[in-house]
């Protein structure tokens, strides 16, 4: 009998909108697409909600560098990352941004309950001053060494590497990065978060709540070394929502951005009718389960709860970390190709594809994953379409040339048992689905599918088919075959629910969990369609061409090795012309680039060349067109993602918006040498 009907929230952590969904971010999605589809297959009353994390000074950045809005650009990405997650076959109840009124509104009575209730205090800090800008520094605009681990070319606000949080004071050899020049420290008024005033309620929910060893462990640390008051102020130039007492003064993205839950929710609720309160109230019997990366554990497990229950909300029901992952034992990486976007990967490969390989290797602990692309293909090849779909494959035409598409209810002998122990594991797979135990999920599913093909293999219903006296046999094994692939299909539907989607037309039925758990196989006369293809091989071609596509040049650290030594001969080699920006253009997909068509001037016969020149972040394409700049004439063509590049435009300066052209006051014309 199934259990009562239950209420849950599912999250995952919002993908920040200044970038590309890549394969790394999928992991997450993907886990928690899993698990709630297996909620909802169950019959439970589960929603999927998730936003873009819309502010902060990265994103003010890079529209800077696009030369259009924050807000242009958050509405861009969130469109391109809506359209990427629905192609992954990512299914969200409600998908909204940070950069909305319901988030204001949200994080607005969050900071006031918190302010009322005496966690909010102000003091004066010493923050870091960009003396040649003029301006104080927010965290993203400084870099420096941590001063926890010592990891180099960290960010101001916490450290990638050991996930500790600190204020841009705190980094060690500290430099602007828009300037470059080494700030100065001033004192600034910030806000603060008292967070040691949760201490005793932390450790409470910490122990009520069911979270991994290894999150509770790294937990345990940071009580150890002392729960400091969290600064949630920022000073202009940010892109977010101004603290309503503070003017000048603007939210911390971080404050606001796990508030985005509640915003899309209220969205959501807004739009259905459904009790928003419900669900966030103090003492509710709904479940609120957030999935995130092991990355952010600090802010959803010491902050996010202490914000909830400062502002008398409920706390979250579970908190679910996951690993990182890395492409064949490496991390990812542009110049090696490993660096996948979505999108180039849907271009080549069909999701499910990654669907099934990320659960094939997910567990429910912190532990990094790796794509190892060989293995991603041999075990999609073998598991799905070797094992599963060839089982729909070879049974359903005997089917349909020999009984007009009609099953019977009577097995084969000997296969009734391998039925039974298929269905007596519902229980066994559904509480895998739970734990998120997927790769376990994954073995039973194809262990249950070795014996049906063993049943298969052993009747041999290709050499029945022969004597008309054996033809009920047929019928009885294929039968029982495809009822097995409707069970195996059904346990594999919140992984691959495109494929179980075309298996339930091809077999003229739909599944539910409690359908599977039934032991009653389709109807004596069921009829089933005639089977088309369902899914196919991966083919290695195709991984290559993917693997091409991603790859770029990466700019080298400058810890990098001076590369090897070239003769001057080599270099005198190089021709140096001026040349003429008669167009320039943005191109699509690329952060840095700009594509210029140069006229290289009547010396060279007026040559025009295509260049691709990464200047986007210091020009605007109007605002060099007609300039002039200097070309290395003959180099060799080089093909791009975006196009072939039929040259080098040469420029200089420490990089973002200081690249510099040539000066146009120069004298210079186009076609002159440059020696």
């Amino acid at each position: 009998m199934p259990g009562p009907k239950r209420k849950i929230l599912v999250t995952s952590a919002l993908p920040y909108a200044n970038g590309p969904i890549h394969i790394g971010h999928l992991v997450e999605y993907i886990q928690t697409d899993i698990w709630v589809r297996f909620q909802k297959m169950c019959g439970h009353d589960c929603i999927y909600i998730c936003a873009d994390d819309a502010h902060g000074t990265p994103i003010m950045l890079k529209a800077q560098q696009e030369g259009i809005t924050p807000e242009q650009l958050i509405s861009q990405v969130g469109s391109e990352h809506e359209k990427d997650f629905s192609d992954f076959h990512i299914q969200f109840d409600n998908y909204h941004s940070t950069h909305s009124e319901e988030n204001r509104a949200h994080a607005t009575k969050i900071y006031e309950r918190l302010r009322d209730n005496g966690h909010i205090t102000t003091k004066m800090v010493v923050d870091l001053y960009d003396p040649q800008d003029k301006v104080f520094l927010p965290d993203r605009f400084v870099k420096g060494e941590c001063p926890k681990c010592y990891a180099k070319d960290q960010y101001g606000d916490n450290c990638e590497v050991c996930g500790n949080t600190y204020t841009p004071a705190d980094l060690i050899n500290p430099y602007s990065s828009v300037s470059g020049a080494t700030p100065i420290k001033k004192e600034n008024l910030h806000y603060f978060f008292t967070l040691n005033d949760f201490k005793d309620m932390l450790h409470e929910w910490i122990e009520s709540t069911s979270l991994q060893p290894e999150i509770t462990n790294k937990l345990q640390e940071w009580f150890n070394a002392g729960l400091r008051d969290w600064d949630i102020s920022r000073d202009a130039p940010y892109f977010g929502f101004e603290i309503p007492d503070a003017p000048g003064k603007y939210f911390y993205v971080w404050l606001d951005a796990p508030v985005g839950y509640m915003a899309s929710l209220q969205q959501y609720c807004d739009r259905t009718g459904k009790e928003f309160d419900a669900y966030w109230k103090v003492g509710s019997d709904h479940e609120v389960h957030h999935f995130i990366g092991k990355d952010i554990a600090y802010f959803h497990m010491l902050f996010w709860p202490a914000m909830l229950h400062g502002a008398n909300y409920r706390t979250p029901t579970a908190v679910y970390c996951h690993g990182f992952l890395t492409v064949d034992g490496q991390k990812m990486s542009k110049s090696r190709g490993t660096f996948i976007k979505a999108r180039t990967y849907l271009d080549y490969l069909n999701p499910e594809y990654l669907r099934y390989y990320f659960a094939a290797k997910l567990g429910p602990d912190v532990s990094d994953i790796d794509l190892s692309l060989n293995d991603f293909r041999q075990r999609v090849n073998s598991d799905v379409v070797g094992k599963l779909v060839n089982i729909a494959s070879r049974c359903s035409g005997f089917i349909q040339k020999h009984f007009e598409g009609r099953l019977t209810s009577d097995f084969i002998a000997g296969s009734q048992q391998i039925f039974d122990e298929a269905v007596s594991t519902n229980e066994h797979i559904k509480q895998l689905y739970e734990s998120r135990h997927y790769s376990q999920a994954m073995r039973a599913i194809m262990n249950h599918a070795d014996a049906t093909n063993q049943v298969i293999d052993a009747h041999k219903p290709w050499d029945l088919a022969k004597s008309e006296a054996k033809m009920e046999q047929v019928q009885q094994v294929c039968s029982f075959g495809l009822n097995m692939y409707r069970l195996l299909i059904g346990y594999l539907k919140p992984v691959m629910p495109e494929l179980a989607e075309k298996s339930e037309a091809f077999l003229n039925t739909e599944t539910c969990w409690n359908d599977l758990a039934s032991g009653k196989p389709l109807p004596e006369g069921h009829r089933i369609k005639i089977f088309k293809p369902l899914i196919t091989r991966i083919e290695q071609q195709r991984i290559e061409k993917m693997i091409e596509d991603s790859k770029q040049d990466e700019i080298t650290s400058i810890s990098d090795p001076i590369m090897d030594e070239v003769i001057f001969d080599d270099f005198a080699k190089l021709d140096f012309r001026i040349a003429k920006i008669i167009q320039a253009e943005h191109v699509e997909g690329a952060d840095k680039l700009l594509k210029l068509t140069l006229d290289l001037g009547e010396p060279t016969g007026n040559i025009q060349r295509t260049v691709f020149a990464g200047i986007k972040s210091a020009y605007a394409p109007d605002e060099i067109e007609g300039r002039l700049t200097v070309v290395v004439a003959n180099l060799a063509p080089r093909k791009m993602r975006f196009g072939t590049s039929e040259g080098m435009v040469l420029a200089a300066g420490p990089g973002g918006k200081d690249i510099f052209l040539l000066q146009p006051d120069s004298g210079a014309t186009p076609g002159m040498r440059v020696k």
